[in-house]
Formats: C-alpha cells, sequence, structure tokens
C-alpha cells in the first residue's frame, strides 16, 4: 500500500509541474507581431507611441489609416508588438486608448482576453472590442465661449438625427469612455452576486469582531507589511533584473517541460495502478484521522511554547546587542586557527627534503599525496612522527626481541657503559640464567675465541 501512495504521490507532483509547464509555455509563445485595431478615432495617438499589453510596454504603434468598414469609416491602428512574451492577444481581447500625461500623449492599452484562440500574426481586432477616451481638454472646452454655443448648435441640428439612432449613439458613447462600460459590467456583476454580498454583510459582523480582539496582532501585520515593502523598495533593481531575466529562464524552462510531458506519459501504469489502490489509499487516510486528532495537543503546546519561546527572545534584545558591540573588538581566532592548520598541513612549507615523506605520505587523491624524493614531511605529519619515532626510540622491536630502553632508576648502576669493570658487572649484574652470551659464554657473532674474557676483563 506504501508503494502505491508514493505512486500517487508522484503523480500529483507530475500534474503540478505539467500546469506550469503549461502555463510557461503559453507565456513564451507570443513573439514579435503586429496587429491592426479599428477605432472610433485614433484622437492623441501618434507614430511610435507605447504600446502596453495589461499595462506592461509590449511595443509601439506604427501606423494609422483610415479605413470604411460596412460603409463606416474607421481609424485603423498598426501596433508592433517587440517585446518576447507580450504577443498573445486572444480573440476577446479588448483595447482603449487612454491619456498618458496630462500634456496631451495617448497611448494604447489592451487587455489580453482569456479565448482559447488567439489573435493570429496581423489580424484585426473589430471596433466592438476597442474605446476611445473623451480628452480632459476637450470636455473642459465644451464649457468656455465660443464652443458653448456651437454645442448647443450642433446637438439642436443633429438632435432629429440622434433621437432617430439611439442604439448607435448608446455604443459610440460606452466606447469613447470606458468609465460607462465597466460601471455598467459592475453593475450586472453585482446584480448576480446579491446573495453573495447579502452573506458577506452578515458576516462582516464577525470578521470585526475577531478583527477587534486581535487588533495587536493586526496592527503588528501592518508594521511589518510596512517594513516589507521598504526592504522590497530598496531592492526594486535586482527585482527588475529578475523580472527581465524570466522570459530568457522560461525559453530554457522550456525543453525541460517537454521531457515532463513525455514523463506524464509514461505514468499511465502509474494512474493504473493509483486507481486500484484507491481503496486502500481511502482506508489508509480513514485511519490516518485519528493519529492526526491525537498529534492536536501536541501542536496545540507548540504553539504555546512558540509563543513564550518568542517573549524570551524579546527579552534577550539587550543582551544580544551587548554581545555584538563586544564582539567588535573580541580578537579574531577562527581565521588565525585556519590559516595555521593550511599551513602545517601544506607539503609545499615543508622545512626540508626527506626521502621517507614520499615513503610513508598518504595514498594518490589526498592533497599532500607526493612522489619525489625532494618532498619533506608537513608540521602536522613531523608533529605526530614526533610521537610514534619516540616510542620506537624507547622501544625498539625486531625480529629477534623487544627491549625496552628506558630506566627509572638512579644509581651507580645508571650510567651507561661499553666495557663495565669486573666489580660493576658483579654490582649491577641483572642476567638470569647462568648461559649469558658474551658474559659467561662466548659470544656466537664473534669469531674470537676469546670473547667472553675480553668482555669480562676488558683491554
Amino acid at each position: 500500500m506504501i508503494r502505491r501512495v508514493a505512486s500517487a504521490l508522484a503523480l500529483v507532483l507530475a500534474a503540478a509541474a505539467a500546469v506550469l509547464a503549461l502555463g510557461a509555455k503559453s507565456e513564451d509563445d507570443g513573439g514579435s507581431k503586429t496587429y491592426e485595431l479599428l477605432f472610433d478615432n485614433a484622437f492623441g495617438l501618434t507614430e511610435g507611441g507605447d504600446f502596453k499589453v495589461a499595462g506592461v510596454r509590449a511595443g509601439q504603434t506604427s501606423e494609422f489609416k483610415v479605413t470604411k468598414v460596412n460603409g463606416r469609416a474607421l481609424a485603423l491602428v498598426t501596433a508592433e508588438v517587440t517585446e518576447p512574451g507580450l504577443a498573445d492577444l486572444r480573440k476577446d481581447a479588448k483595447c482603449e486608448i487612454r491619456p498618458q500625461s496630462l500634456i496631451g500623449e495617448y497611448f494604447v492599452d489592451c487587455q489580453p482576453g482569456t479565448s482559447n484562440e488567439r489573435l493570429p500574426d496581423g489580424g484585426r481586432l473589430p471596433v466592438a472590442r476597442t474605446s476611445s477616451t473623451i480628452a480632459i481638454d476637450l470636455v473642459n472646452d465644451v464649457m468656455r465661449r465660443p464652443y458653448r454655443e456651437r454645442l448647443r448648435l450642433i446637438v439642436g441640428e443633429l438632435g432629429a438625427g440622434l433621437a432617430g439612432r439611439p442604439g448607435d449613439l448608446s455604443n459610440v458613447l460606452r466606447r469613447a469612455h470606458p468609465a460607462l462600460r465597466e460601471t455598467s459590467e459592475t453593475l450586472r456583476i453585482l446584480g448576480r452576486q446579491t446573495d453573495t454580498i447579502q452573506t458577506f454583510i452578515g458576516d462582516a459582523h464577525t470578521v470585526v469582531g475577531a478583527l477587534e480582539d486581535r487588533k495587536r496582532d493586526v496592527s503588528r501585520f501592518v508594521r511589518e507589511a510596512g517594513r516589507t515593502a521598504e526592504i522590497s523598495a530598496s531592492r526594486r533593481d535586482e527585482l527588475g533584473e529578475s523580472f527581465r531575466r524570466l522570459p530568457a529562464f522560461l525559453a530554457e524552462l522550456e525543453p525541460y517541460m517537454g521531457r515532463l510531458g513525455d514523463l506524464t506519459e509514461a505514468q499511465t501504469p502509474v494512474l493504473r495502478d493509483l486507481q486500484s489502490a484507491s481503496d486502500e489509499l481511502d482506508t489508509f487516510l480513514t485511519r490516518l484521522r485519528p493519529f492526526t486528532a491525537e498529534g492536536r495537543p501536541a501542536f496545540r503546546a507548540l504553539g504555546e511554547m512558540s509563543a513564550v519561546g518568542r517573549r524570551a527572545v524579546r527579552k534577550t534584545e539587550a543582551e544580544v546587542r551587548e554581545l555584538r558591540r563586544l564582539a567588535k573588538d573580541a580578537p579574531g581566532l577562527a581565521k588565525p586557527l585556519r590559516q595555521f592548520l593550511q599551513t602545517i598541513d601544506d607539503r609545499a612549507r615543508a622545512v626540508e627534503p626527506d626521502e621517507r615523506a614520499a615513503a610513508t605520505g598518504p595514498p594518490a587523491g589526498d592533497k599532500t599525496h607526493t612522489t619525489s624524493r625532494r618532498a619533506g614531511f608537513t608540521g602536522m605529519e613531523a608533529i605526530w612522527n614526533y610521537f610514534y619515532w619516540q616510542t620506537l626510540t624507547t622501544n625498539p622491536l625486531d625480529d629477534i626481541g623487544h627491549v625496552l630502553r628506558l630506566s627509572i632508576l638512579v644509581n651507580g648502576c645508571s650510567p651507561y657503559s661499553v666495557k663495565p669493570s669486573p666489580e660493576l658487572i658483579d654490582q649491577c649484574n641483572e642476567f638470569i640464567g647462568p648461559t649469558q652470551p658474551g658474559v659467561t659464554t662466548p659470544d656466537p657473532t664473534d669469531s674470537g675465541a676469546s670473547a667472553a674474557a675480553d668482555f669480562l676483563l676488558g683491554p
């Protein structure tokens, strides 16, 4: 069952990655494109003006023409998308002419839409999907003479014609002023959400009461949010660089997403196993419920402990500041120690060459491995060699025997003598047994017949 649960988790991760892959692919599908946009009028637009998609500059407006559609004269605006990843307008996209500044500059801003059908390169967006903004200076001019009298004459002369075409006039006004269209859409949405709004109003009292009970936490959240915003503002250059690199990152991610798609296709056996293991998985989750219930007190205790710990940390802020102040004048230890350890473990810093360094050095792969006869012992090796060779000096061991060259007696027998006198031998003799080579019997390694006598009597 555990293996099937692991397969289910792997499937969930693969599905999430596939969703990211589809999102990344759709972002990267938009390359450089040209769109034709129909407006009632192109007032305020200029060649080379900004063309934005969802508020982000995507290119520029390059050409303006007057064309007739169903016998009606309209402004045809050509927009070129030059920024990668933003040429992704759909069939239900909406575009409008908006003021960019108070000096009369205007630009085209489009919402990409949500349709599954993309607007092709060179595609045309109909006038029903566009709108123009009434310039504020023109509205102000209407209130002054002689424009006020002129407007009165125009409305009076064209009143009959406008009265006969109320639908066309309504459509023009809605496209000319986006606020009217958006207000109508907002009212329709609010009308469909009446029950939700009533529920929201009923629950608002509960929410406000809960906020009142935790107003300190809310005020702390506001303060922390302000600090976070300040930190983000101080790193805006780095954030801008991250967004600038995002299209390239998505482009590099596409091949891996393709491989992930192959992986999802290979998950068909896992899906079959998951289907067969659904009953066992349901049993596992059902049995897991009591375990989670038993774990709730532990989590509550952990939450209470975290509150106590938070208060303890706050009370130690003064001590931490004092330690930080003292640490500024504290002598450095870690860096000199690191330098010392690196130095005594460097064979290039050996004092003198020694052939034994290559013979007894570490095997290949170690940084101090060497085969050169001119190499010497490192400082670390010299320290350990002292203990090793000092031990061999006081405790020689060979194929014949083991001798302890260490004397802790201080008397007349302590001084070393090459040819001791018979009196000294009698006084300090500690030999065991009657047969003593070179003393009581001839030395087997000496060819002379009088080796024992020479050793006993001396020259």
